[in-house]
């Protein structure tokens, strides 16, 4: 028999606050120090994202001795994983596969700062069965666990994303105007990087319209700053996650975010009507796109534009399919569920079965002795070298430096990182929260940064999450991070084997499958919600969806400075509410910062001081602000003085024990505060005559909302 010690139990806290602190139970007011619990597992505040289950919290030690007893062994997880079709999962969720009975499940996906993390906190002892430290690298927390019952399923959905990828690779490089081989350059570094260093299972990184339309604005169609440009906008990447800047993002706004997605998806689908009308020579701005292409509407391909226009039909009528397709049963006879796979994988798979499909015609044609079509041509065969980017540029006139060539891209060296964190982090957030795991925000910023840094090693330019893509790994039901090792795979072998196969690749065809990717992305329904919900957050959306189509960094920029200026002034101008009674109660309605100060005391004065009715004294109920600052305190000592010398006093209530602190040493004149409004109304009330004191909240004359 192994005795057990029993802990002693810690002593009771403070109760709190007294003498001049106005709370009952302490000679000083800095004793007023309630004791947190400690958490286990608290660490930063986005954490180190786990792929291993959580491990459950240890039992409670016997009160009395006896024998030690077992550790419980780790509950099994309800599987979450493996599909008897693609598409088919739990409670109707299509991309929450459910594994065969009996399978293992795939991993749940933890972070650090979570409650069920193992992973303790320093100072605080780990849990008897918590299996810390927890590998830094993410691929070894879900490696050594990894099942053969989870290789079809991802073998499965890289197949589809790869199938995806090669035909909207070939496209999106067309976009930013760079040799459609550098578009599948782009495609498979990132998916072998992310297998190595992510925290979503869904996320795949590639190439995307966005960032094609960025870097198409900031390389001037000159592969050498594309790949230059991946490689500064990595090395950016990294340095904010290895200094946890990615709070930066915070502060582009949803509306800055969904004017910049709505007018890049006009822009990118406009930009590719020419490609679908078969016309050459059309400028890349986007207004004089729009000048061109009407004026020279006559000049249209009739083979392109029938080629274009079906394409585009099949990839909606696909897209349809897909959305309508009804969920596999497993009791359903062999050949519907066969035929379930068959529907499912096509409309899964539609770009590249379009792209195919176009190319076959093609052919024909060109057999035939015709081509009405524009090809897309030859692309160079085999891999590129693995070699360090290029930081000077020769042209026919000398070389341009490097100090030159980071002055030309200019604002896009903060763009274009930004862009691919904020695109990159709110998919995989976004997908995290679908499948019920968690990410890590700072590691997907090192996960990015090293995917484009070692991609521009092999000619790629800057690269970030796809939407797209990652809604096919996801109704495909990858169970881990593993499937973009095939997806890699995938583009490595078209590069060696077939390009050849690409030269008949019709361009309209490739610009079906842009504007198809694109058209989702404008958001329709924003500006009747935003009307509806607050309408001032209708200014920085109109102006960066406004100014994007002039220039896509002015429409971002200024419309991160206008959320910027409502925010401020949120802050300069807090609501302020006003009770009259025979005492003016102020309550404030957020923290108050130097900004406001100004503002309080006229809204103080105006009422206290007021010739039109008598002078009275300010309770000031501070219950809902949690900071203050040295000028916002100078303010309320000016305040204090101005009604003194009015024979009047300022008190305060609801402190919080922060603000308390900060007016405590600050050591002001005529300073008091009361615990509550209550006891503020009691004793305030025995001052101008007890019973005969009308409580606050009854004498209320009026109530105003100060904005």
């Amino acid at each position: 028999m192994v005795p057990v010690p029993v802990p002693a139990a810690a002593p009771a806290p403070a109760a709190g606050l007294g003498g001049s602190s106005g709370r009952p139970g302490s000679s000083s007011p800095r004793s007023h120090e309630a004791s947190r619990p400690l958490r286990s597992g608290a660490g930063g505040a986005a954490g180190c994202a786990g792929l291993a289950p959580a491990a459950p919290r240890s039992p409670a030690p016997p009160p009395v001795p006896t024998a030690a007893p077992r550790s419980p062994a780790p509950p099994r997880y309800r599987p979450a994983g493996v599909p008897l079709l693609p598409g088919t999962g739990p409670r109707g969720s299509r991309s929450s596969p459910v594994p065969a009975r009996g399978g293992p499940a795939p991993p749940r996906y933890r972070t650090r700062g979570s409650r069920s993390s193992p992973v303790p906190t320093a100072g605080v002892r780990a849990m008897p069965g918590c299996r810390c430290p927890r590998p830094a690298l993410p691929v070894l927390r879900w490696l050594p666990r990894y099942s053969r019952a989870w290789l079809p399923l991802d073998a499965l959905a890289g197949l589809a994303v790869g199938l995806t990828a090669v035909p909207q690779a070939l496209a999106y490089a067309e976009l930013a105007g760079l040799p459609l081989q550098y578009g599948l350059y782009s495609s498979f570094m990132g998916c072998f990087v992310y297998c190595l260093l992510g925290t979503a299972k869904d996320v795949t990184l590639g190439p995307t319209a966005i960032m094609s339309l960025l870097v198409s604005s900031y390389a001037f169609q000159q592969p050498a700053y594309a790949v230059l440009l991946a490689f500064l906008s990595g090395c950016i990447q990294l340095a904010m996650g290895l200094l946890r800047l990615g709070f930066l993002l915070d502060f582009i706004s949803c509306p800055v975010i969904k004017g910049f997605t709505s007018a890049a998806s006009i822009t990118i689908s406009f930009n590719q009507v020419k490609n679908i009308l078969g016309l050459q020579g059309i400028p890349r701005q986007f207004f004089l796109q729009v000048y061109e292409t009407l004026r020279r509407i006559g000049e249209t391909r009739a083979g392109d534009a029938v080629l274009g226009l079906s394409c585009l039909a099949a990839l909606a009528g696909l897209r349809a399919m897909k959305s309508h397709l009804a969920q596999a049963v497993p009791t359903a006879p062999l050949a519907v569920r066969i035929s379930h796979l068959i529907v499912w994988i096509c409309a899964t798979a539609r770009n590249a079965l379009v792209v195919l499909s176009a190319g076959l015609v093609a052919y024909s044609f060109q057999v035939m002795g015709c081509q009405p079509f524009r090809l897309t041509g030859s692309i160079p065969q085999g891999l590129p070298a693995f070699q360090p980017p290029r930081f000077s540029l020769a042209v026919p006139n000398g070389t341009v430096p490097f100090p030159s060539m980071v002055q030309d891209m200019g604002a896009g060296l903060a763009v274009v990182p930004l862009m691919g964190l904020l695109e990159s982090i709110a998919i995989a957030k976004a997908f995290a929260s679908q499948n019920g795991y968690r990410i890590d925000p700072n590691q997907e910023l090192l996960a990015l940064g090293a995917a484009n840094v070692l991609g521009s090693f092999v000619s790629s330019y800057p690269i970030t999450g796809s939407f797209g893509r990652t809604a096919v790994n996801a109704q495909s039901g990858v169970c881990t991070p593993a499937g973009g090792l095939v997806t890699g795979a995938l583009v490595l072998l078209s590069l060696a084997y077939l390009t050849s196969l690409f030269y008949y690749i019709p361009k309209a065809a490739l610009a079906a499958v842009i504007i198809s990717a694109v058209v989702p992305m404008f958001d329709t329904g924003i500006f009747g919600t935003l009307w509806r919900v607050k309408r001032l957050d209708l200014v920085p959306l109109c102006v960066t969806f406004l100014l994007c189509f002039w220039e896509v960094q002015y429409g971002i920029v200024a419309g991160v400075l206008v959320s910027g200026l409502l925010l401020l002034y949120s802050i300069a101008r807090p609501p302020i509410k006003v009770s009259e009674g025979a005492v003016l109660l102020v309550q404030l309605g957020s923290s108050l910062h130097f900004p406001a100060v100004e503002h309080l005391r006229a809204s103080v004065c105006s009422r206290a001081l007021a010739a039109a009715s008598p002078a009275r004294s300010v309770l000031l109920d501070c219950s809902h602000v949690s900071s203050i600052d040295y000028t916002a305190l100078l303010g309320l000592a000016e305040l204090l003085q101005e009604l003194h010398r009015h024979g009047l006093s300022l008190a305060f209530c609801g402190l919080q024990d922060p603000v308390l602190q900060v007016l405590l040493s600050a050591d002001l004149e005529g300073f008091q505060h009361f615990p509550s409004r209550e006891e503020a109304e009691r004793s305030w009330g025995a001052e101008l005559g007890g019973s005969r004191a009308e409580p606050l909240t009854s004498t209320a004359e009026s109530t105003g909302l100060i904005q």
